[in-house]
């Protein structure tokens, strides 16, 4: 089977990096096309040899003369089945793909909100705009059960939408007490402190202000450190100045990638999980809640608003998670419990197992299978 995925970008994120590791784990014969930006996670892509990587170079969301290019692509590759990520790629990739003839189109739908969409307001005209281009393609896959909710709630019919979760490689993320002590250093995080951490893109949704005020009540051994970049960094720092925190948070910017190369300079994520004494999520609206599945594979204790991957769980799950309302008093109430507690025994939660990616790379070997025999999949829960 030869599969074509069109991404809008390929620059650090969720969606990005899921697609690099799903690649890995894909018995087919693969090409990725980005619409723009072939950045850091494009080269590891290459550099994994796992795909060929083709950037169609458009040059905003109204750039429509792209859409022959990409059609006349798809026409030259024979493709079984083309596979979109992303809002612009999945309108943009379900028309070209009816063009060249290819009617093999799945999508997967990484981040919408009840609110929001990939950090723009949902408004009516977006709605409509992408139940306009659903209706181009035969399945739509929902990285959690949440997500498949909203989108029958959008109008998308129950037999289009199956859900596949996001996985992660496991094992990478089992707890290096040296990794934990070289990072520490790395970072200059006192040996003692107890290192409170977020992952995440530095925007208003992710409500880290949230953990700043939290913090700012807890003892001056409790330490912030955040991994990821974004436009409300600056605003954070300032939020910490006014706080009296500034000596404790850390902004670690993005993680290193792990085959060396950096998104930033400092460590790889795996590392900067195991320098952390627990891992929170203030964020009231989330569509998957990757990191936080990250954090349970390195045996942290877990605090979370919204996180559908912890809540689509089986109900016999058991992890060392805790929901809190985003709110600094409820977090910091449970962050000081935490404080107290002896967190050096750090073992896996044997539930993250279900988000293996190997395990969701069979289910959508299965989806793409029925999309291209002309079958309807089973209609996830």
């Amino acid at each position: 089977m030869r599969v074509l995925h069109i991404i809008t970008g390929l620059g650090v994120g969720g969606a990005e990096q899921q697609l690099r590791l799903l690649l890995r784990h894909q018995p087919v014969d693969c090409d990725v096309v980005t619409l723009t930006n072939a950045g850091t996670v494009a080269d590891g892509i290459v550099a994994d040899g796992t795909a060929r990587v083709s950037d169609l170079g458009m040059s905003g969301n109204r750039d429509v003369a792209a859409l022959p290019r990409l059609s006349r692509l798809i026409k030259d590759g024979r493709y079984d089945l083309v596979h979109t990520h992303l809002f612009r790629a999945c309108l943009y990739g379900r028309i070209a793909a009816r063009t060249a003839g290819v009617r093999a189109v799945v999508a997967t739908e990484h981040s919408l909100g009840d609110t929001q969409m990939e950090g723009r307001r949902l408004t009516a005209g977006v709605r409509g705009l992408y139940l306009v281009g659903e209706r181009l393609g035969r399945m739509t896959v929902a990285v959690s059960p949440a997500v498949g909710q909203r989108l029958h709630r959008w109008g998308v019919p129950r037999q289009r939408i199956r859900v596949v979760p996001n996985g992660i490689d496991v094992d990478r993320f089992r707890f290096d007490p040296d990794a934990r002590a070289r990072t520490r250093r790395h970072l200059d995080l006192p040996e003692h402190a107890f290192v409170v951490g977020g992952v995440g893109r530095l925007t208003r949704g992710k409500r880290f202000d949230v953990l700043l005020r939290a913090v700012s009540q807890l003892p001056d051994d409790v330490v912030v450190l955040l991994v990821g970049a974004g436009e409300q960094e600056q605003e954070l720092r300032r939020l910490a100045d006014r706080l009296a925190l500034a000596d404790r948070v850390r902004f670690a910017g993005e993680a290193a990638h792990e085959d060396g190369r950096m998104a930033g300079r400092g460590p790889d994520l795996p590392s900067l999980l195991a320098a952390m004494d627990a891992l929170a999520s203030p964020s009231p609206e989330e569509a998957f809640g990757l990191a936080l599945v990250e954090g349970l594979a390195g045996g942290l204790p877990v605090l979370y608003t919204s996180c559908p991957a912890i809540d689509g769980l089986p109900l016999d799950a058991q992890t060392n998670a805790s929901h809190c309302p985003s709110d600094p008093d409820a977090f910091a109430q449970v962050l000081f419990r935490l404080r107290g507690r002896d967190l050096a025994h750090r073992t896996a939660a044997a539930a993250v197992q279900h988000y293996s990616i190997t395990r969701s790379a069979d289910q959508l070997m299965d989806v793409y299978a029925s999309v291209v025999s002309g079958l309807t999949p089973k209609v996830s829960p």
